[in-house]
């Protein structure tokens, strides 16, 4: 997966080269805008194909019902509505890149799934769904307008073009109102395969478990509980990061560029995995996390504190990539690493104390030599101890 590295194109130097490249229209979006009355986008919604919330589909809800019905409220008491941003994959097919907590909200009040709730101006509308409100209220909700912006699909010049594009304009409009997660990010525009193996992998009752999260229930896949989403860790999708951490550090030796820019571009290169790949990566996953859970129990991912000389409660991400990347390759030999677990216990405690000023275990640093060292760090305790 590492033997062709991403496309870079070097920049002139040259005033004409760089004339020549504007006028060329290089790396300039073609957009265009559209705007449609709320009902009849609400009806387009429904047409098979039309408009693709897949790659935002899959990323939780960030809103819940109070939040969308204040949307609602906006509409009604016609507050502008930010446009939404598409991406044109073929004539009349679009792929949203940002806007899909706006759709997600007129789609449930539309369909009667969203009973309001919170209103400050109308609240006398409270406790009501779409079809119960008085037929002046909702004529005059249904014609309301909203508009979205279409990037078209001659802005790019190939499939790995089009990825950046999207990463580069989802990325820059996202400065407003809740903040996209690195990993929500990856989540809505590297859709693949490999992605749905990380979603189904933060499922496993294993994997909640090691961090702390309840059992995996349906109804999240249609919409996020209020108390998972007062979870940070699940609400910005960092359970699922640190699946992605696991599989990327494997192949430590190809990091550059830091961990967001090393994880974005371990996602892009995965999306070509086969289904036999996927299945072993996921087989590989979980019997290395079955074991870290056997050999730490409660102290799974937790650092040691020498300060007061206890396991701290919040587990860090960079101990569990040292954990379980250094672990990956002991799988065989885990009944000698369960019979030398209070060994292995002691000698992370000693690595904890002596690691005080340098910070290694503790994640304060994320260089490529600090991550490795991380991992060797762990490897040569289990080394010990088989």
């Amino acid at each position: 997966m590492w033997a062709n590295a991403p496309r870079v194109e070097m920049p002139s130097l040259f005033d004409s080269d760089i004339e020549e490249k504007y006028a060329s229209r290089a790396d300039r979006i073609v957009t265009e805008t559209n705007r449609e009355k709320l009902r009849n986008f609400a009806d387009a919604l429904r047409r098979p194909g039309y408009m693709d919330t897949r790659p935002f589909y899959q990323r939780r809800n960030r809103w819940d019902a109070r939040r969308q019905s204040q949307l609602i409220e906006s509409i009604l008491i016609n507050i502008p509505i930010p446009p939404l941003f598409v991406y044109e994959t073929e004539p009349d097919r679009y792929e949203v890149m940002d806007g899909q907590q706006r759709i997600t909200a007129i789609r449930s009040f539309y369909s009667n799934e969203l009973v309001l709730k919170g209103l400050q101006r109308w609240p006398e509308l409270n406790g009501r769904t779409y079809s119960k409100l008085p037929d002046t209220i909702k004529a005059g909700i249904d014609r309301r307008s909203i508009s979205w912006v279409t990037v078209l699909n001659e802005s790019s010049r190939d499939e790995e073009e089009a990825f950046q594009l999207k990463q580069l304009v989802f990325e820059r409009l996202n400065t407003g109102g809740v903040k996209l997660s690195a990993q929500e990010i990856r989540n809505a525009l590297y859709a693949s395969p490999f992605n749905e193996l990380l979603l189904d992998l933060s499922r496993e009752k294993l994997h909640r478990e090691a961090w702390g999260l309840p059992n995996f229930e349906k109804v999240e896949e249609e919409e996020t509980p209020d108390y998972l989403l007062k979870d940070r860790l699940y609400s910005e999708m960092g359970d699922v990061e640190v699946i992605l951490r696991y599989f990327a550090l494997r192949h430590v030796q190809q990091y550059r560029g830091g961990m967001r820019s090393f994880l974005d571009s371990y996602m892009y290169r995965a999306r070509r995995f086969e289904r036999n790949e996927l299945t072993a990566l996921g087989e590989y996953y979980l019997s290395t996390l079955a074991l870290a859970s056997e050999i730490f129990e409660d102290k799974l991912f937790r650092p040691f504190d020498p300060k007061t000389n206890t396991w701290k409660k919040v587990k860090q991400k960079a101990f569990s990539d040292a954990i379980l990347v250094a672990l990956t390759e002991f799988r065989e030999q885990k009944n000698r690493l369960l019979i030398n677990r209070d060994q292995i216990l002691k000698l992370v405690i000693e690595a904890f104390v002596n690691d005080q000023d340098k910070g290694i275990l503790t994640g304060r640093g994320n260089t490529k030599s600090d991550v490795e060292a991380r991992i060797e760090l762990l490897r040569n305790i289990f080394i010990s101890c088989v």
